[in-house]
């Protein structure tokens, strides 16, 4: 089974006192085994705690004025199942009452609004796994991954008329047409390494076919069974890696992937092109990132 190890860090000017909560870290998932993990906060003891799906881990902590940076380290072993191919889509009567919820429509993956466009264009396929990858072999055709092409608020319908996105916007117009043709999905973030663009989170979606979430990623930039899992939500409002309350300006972040190595995390090779790094330390705000967001309230 494939072993990964992950450095992240995420380095902020806090201007006035502020209160944190961050998703980071790998979470506790029956596809992932985490070997061991460290997580630093500049001077705090964070609070953790898992949410009551048992999906997500999160900490939260109240930070003084000054230079903060979180730092999280971990060795994980991952073991997604090989995806059916054969899988089937279920009828609603089916659905166990659990994933019912991940029909429906959402802040970022408006089903609703794009039904017809969704019927017309995949509502002859044949059901099923073969039907959700049209959906991503599609998606990766018709919108240009494009850098800045999308801001936070950018919704799969805003993908589908601006014709460009980054992977959470390929994740969310993913899920959008998935819900509109009855099959549930969900919108998943992870640690994952790839060339290009420079070290970010990576967002791809899962769908409830064959009697399981299988996971599926319109952008296929990066191989599924390297994905270190960290959040999953309804769409990305459920999963932003750091959430803001106060006047908080990001200096950087550095989340760094790679293949298992002896030694684990402790000889990382540093990262010249990461998020951040060529700014200067209390340079104007910054849109963190490409893949996923976090929320401020200033």
């Amino acid at each position: 089974m494939p072993k990964f190890d992950i450095d992240c860090t995420l380095a902020y000017q806090v201007l006035q006192p502020a209160e944190f909560l961050v998703q980071i870290q790998a979470a506790d998932h029956p596809w992932q085994h985490i070997i061991q993990e460290s997580l630093s906060v500049t001077g705090i003891t964070p609070e953790q705690w898992t949410d009551p799906a048992g999906l997500n881990r999160l900490i939260r902590f109240s930070a003084p004025t000054g230079e903060l940076s979180i730092r999280y380290q971990a060795v994980v072993e991952v073991n997604m199942p090989a995806r059916d191919e054969q899988a089937r889509e279920y009828a609603i009567a089916e659905l166990p009452s659990d994933v019912l919820h991940y029909l429906l429509p959402s802040r970022y993956c408006e089903s609703d609004l794009i039904g017809a466009m969704a019927q017309r264009t995949f509502g002859h396929l044949p059901r099923g796994f073969t039907r959700v990858e049209a959906i991503c072999d599609w998606i990766k055709t018709n919108i240009a991954y494009e850098l800045g092409s999308s801001q936070a608020s950018t919704t799969a319908r805003d993908v589908l008329q601006q014709r460009a996105g980054v992977c959470r916007d390929f994740a969310h117009l993913g899920i959008a047409l998935c819900r509109a043709l009855n099959i549930p999905a969900r919108f998943v973030f992870g640690h994952v390494e790839f060339p290009d663009p420079p070290p970010d989170f990576h967002a791809l979606f899962e769908a409830y076919i064959g009697g399981q979430w299988m996971l599926f990623d319109p952008t296929k930039m990066a191989p599924l069974e390297k994905i270190v899992r960290i959040g999953t939500g309804v769409d990305a409002k459920d999963v932003a890696f750091a959430t803001l309350y106060g006047a908080v300006q990001m200096d950087y972040m550095k989340p760094l992937v790679r293949d298992h190595q002896a030694g684990g995390w402790s000889d990382f090779d540093v990262a010249e092109g990461f998020i951040g790094a060529n700014r200067p330390p209390r340079g104007l705000s910054y849109s963190a990132s490409e893949s996923h967001y976090q929320k401020s309230y200033g």
